[in-house]
Parts: structure tokens; C-alpha cells; sequence
């Protein structure tokens, strides 16, 4: 089963995040859209790809968007990861046993991440890397908060346009 596609209505979730409270989706949704990014933290493209989903939160994380990561280990496992990588957005714990959350997204492989629109349907659906999607993501996260897209990338970074998950 693939991920779920754009144009979709994302299933409610409420998850623990790393730091005891717990994320409702509907509450987020009720305060602006949410960029949601399931990881596991042995996977590589995820290793590589969540330092520039931090870049999005570090310019738009503040404002109307809500960023979360959603990791698929366990707790201290997770927070090793958060360390190691720079990643300062909010993690929430899917249930390692069931993957009830994952599930319901229909994910296959990671990283994934869902741009989901304030009434609840998802608008971007990105299974592993994709420079294209990442781009619209970071446009539609300034767009949200009334700003220009600020860069993210450095000129001087090489990045891929395609790194399978």
C-alpha cells in the first residue's frame, strides 16, 4: 500500500511527543496547516533529509505552521537521532508494536512527510526524497505565515534531486 496520495483527507492522530505533552492534529489544524515527516532513524535518506526539514522550521516553525516529526523508534533511540542531527522541531512517537499512525498514512517507506491544509486534506504527499516537493513545501510554509520563501539551501551544498527511501 502506498502513502497516502494529495487530495486525500488526512486521518486524525493524537500522538506523545518527546517531551511528555501530547500532539492532537485537529487542535494543530485548528491554529493552521501541518507539515507532518515520518522518519526511522536508521534509514539514511532520512538521516538526510531531516537536517533540511529543520531549515523549514527554523525559518517558519514560529508562525501559523506547525512541524512535527513523527519517529518510528523508541524514545531514547529517537532523541539519540535529534541530537546527532540538529533536529529542534517537536518528535512525536508512533507505537513501535502496531504503527498505528504510520499505518493509517499507508506508509511504505521513509522518509514520508504530508503538507496537510488547514481543512484536514493532505495537498503534498512525499515519499522519500524529492527536491521538487521539498521546494513546494518550503513555499507553501512561507506562504502560510505571509512571507517569501527564504532560501534553504546553501549555494554551495550539493543536492540531490532524488534520493530513493
Amino acid at each position: 500500500m502506498a502513502a497516502l496520495s494529495a487530495g486525500t483527507k488526512a486521518p486524525e492522530f493524537e500522538l506523545a511527543a518527546m517531551d511528555g505533552s501530547k500532539f492532537s492534529l485537529q487542535d494543530a489544524l485548528n491554529q493552521g496547516p501541518v507539515l507532518a515527516v515520518f522518519f526511522k532513524i536508521s534509514c539514511p535518506v532520512c538521516q538526510y533529509a531531516l537536517p533540511f526539514y529543520e531549515r523549514i522550521y527554523k525559518a517558519n516553525g514560529s508562525g501559523n505552521v506547525s512541524i512535527v516529526g513523527i519517529s518510528q523508534n523508541e524514545k531514547r533511540d529517537t532523541a539519540e537521532f535529534a541530537k546527532r542531527y540538529g533536529i529542534t522541531f517537536p518528535i512525536l512517537l508512533d507505537d513501535t508494536k502496531t504503527f498505528l499512525v504510520s499505518n493509517a498514512y499507508g506508509l511504505t517507506n521513509v522518509p514520508t512527510s504530508f503538507w496537510i491544509a488547514q481543512d484536514g486534506e493532505i495537498e503534498i504527499s512525499s515519499v522519500a526524497w524529492v527536491r521538487q516537493e521539498f521546494e513546494e513545501i518550503v513555499r507553501k510554509a512561507a506562504s502560510a505565515n505571509g512571507e517569501t520563501p527564504k532560501p534553504v539551501f546553501q549555494p554551495t551544498e550539493h543536492i540531490a534531486d532524488f534520493r530513493a527511501g
